[in-house]
């Protein structure tokens, strides 16, 4: 009994220091949020498959034209059907510069009267309020993009945001909150769920040939060290920070998506349960800004947090999804991107295919992959028939291999033909909060932290993706 209870002492003792570790934000998440579901305001719309009125022309506004928002601009100027009203960023050469292209890609009879905004961190506001957009598109350091879309949707506009969605939970239920009181959209812009290899997952997965889905890999590991020379300018100058001021797996939206749309989390089917999260130490950029930067340089005065977070999902339905991150340790570049089934498994980097019985055209069983040129008839059999109809344009734009193009396109499209998009608010919300839940986990060393149900119920209505033709 003296054992035990002195064992139940340093555990608990273990515990207490995690939170006192937390960040403050997050210990106020674990006591505020993580258990409370508000209640949605009188006159609320649940949005899961909301379809917004048709636009003929989409009126478009851009809030940052830095290295993510001018391929937005650019390439959405080239697509029929939108007008191109306005561009706010703190830089002027680099508003200039997009709306110049903007005007090129519209082949010189459209968005000709751009008005620009540069002056100051609240100009957006005014061209907002002034500009009245259809559509705002929020490419800003990831602090920004809440209130902007917030902001955003208030003055009229539907929005879609650069990934995460937001940084505090409570920010993600007032997202929901003003998405569903002024009946405006609301999507992170998840652009690899527009990838080839993802699209067709998609479609094998909805037509059953891996079996009962029970488990996924998602990752983002991407050695993004070369940023921290973006000192004054660019996104090393406000995302290095968050590499020492944050200890959770900061950037899970891009390995996560694609899982979590075979998965058909929030939709219908399963949903976010539980998450488990650790850090490894942190060593990487440490080092790389003592070799790089003077011993004074103010890199050198930040304690990097975690080099690689691995987390585990558990859905309602029991399964798992192993989600790691890593923007700093030497190796090649994966999302990781596999989904395993009772009949079979889908796996990415590269693209690999391995079904009970074998595949057509490669292996005749499952101990071996099909990859390569085996893939042939596996491709010809399911391509997902947004790609047939989109990829090879796409591939001419550019952007990740197309996958930005699609997106950018379908956003378009939905809104002109006045259909549901492809990504809802809750979703990006749900993709999102995997960061902010991580943060407190890995602080609590390693304890499962619950998602909250955003939808408040309503996934279990909520229709599956559809495979779009």
């Amino acid at each position: 009994m003296k054992s035990n209870r002195r064992d139940f002492i340093r555990k608990t003792s273990i515990a207490g220091m995690g939170m006192a570790m937390a960040p403050a934000w997050s210990q106020n998440l674990a006591e505020k949020s993580l258990n409370n579901t508000p209640a949605a305001s009188p006159g609320s719309i649940y949005m899961g498959g909301f379809a917004a009125p048709k636009l003929d022309t989409v009126k478009c506004a851009f809030i940052g034209v830095g290295a993510r928002g001018s391929g937005h601009a650019h390439q959405i100027a080239s697509i029929e059907g939108t007008e191109v009203v306005a561009i706010c960023d703190l830089y002027e050469d680099l508003a200039e510069k997009s709306a110049n292209k903007c005007k090129e890609n519209g082949g010189g009879t459209r968005h000709q009267d751009i008005k620009l905004y540069t002056k100051g961190e609240n100009h957006w506001k005014k061209m907002l309020k002034k500009e009245k957009p259809d559509a705002v598109f929020v490419c800003t350091p990831w602090k920004l993009h809440a209130p902007m879309a917030i902001e955003a949707m208030k003055r009229g506009a539907h929005v879609f945001v650069e990934v995460p969605l937001a940084l505090t939970i409570e920010e993600m239920w007032e997202i929901i909150d003003t998405s569903e009181k002024t009946q405006k959209h609301c999507m992170m812009m998840e652009n690899v769920n527009y990838g080839r290899e993802e699209l067709l997952y998609l479609n094998m997965c909805r037509q059953g040939v891996i079996g009962e889905l029970l488990h996924g890999e998602a990752a983002y590991i991407h050695e993004l060290r070369g940023q921290m020379h973006q000192v004054d300018r660019g996104t090393g100058s406000w995302r290095t920070y968050h590499y020492a001021k944050r200890d959770g797996n900061l950037y899970p939206t891009h390995g996560l998506g694609p899982v979590a749309q075979y998965m058909n989390l929030a939709r219908g089917e399963d949903n976010f349960k539980f998450i488990n999260s650790f850090s490894s130490p942190g060593k990487g950029r440490n080092l790389y800004a003592a070799k790089n930067f003077p011993a004074d340089h103010k890199w050198n005065k930040l304690d990097f947090k975690g080099d690689i977070n691995t987390s585990i999902v558990k859905t309602a339905l029991g399964r798992t999804i192993m989600v790691q991150w890593d923007e700093t340790s030497p190796r090649p570049y994966t999302r990781h991107n596999l989904i395993q089934g009772t009949k079979g498994t889908l796996t990415g980097f590269p693209t690999r295919i391995a079904l009970e019985g074998g595949v057509e055209g490669g292996p005749d069983n499952h101990h071996e992959w099909a990859e390569g040129e085996q893939l042939q008839k596996v491709f010809e059999k399911y391509e997902h028939p947004l790609y047939l109809r989109l990829g090879e344009l796409a591939k001419k734009m550019g952007g990740h291999g197309g996958m930005d193009f699609i997106m950018r396109y379908r956003i378009i499209e939905c809104l002109r033909k006045g259909e549901p998009l492809d990504q809802n608010v809750y979703e990006g919300c749900y993709w999102s909060a995997m960061g902010t839940l991580s943060e407190v986990s890995v602080a609590q060393n390693g304890a499962p932290q619950e998602f909250p149900d955003f939808t408040r119920g309503n996934w279990k209505t909520t229709q599956p993706l559809g495979i779009v033709s």
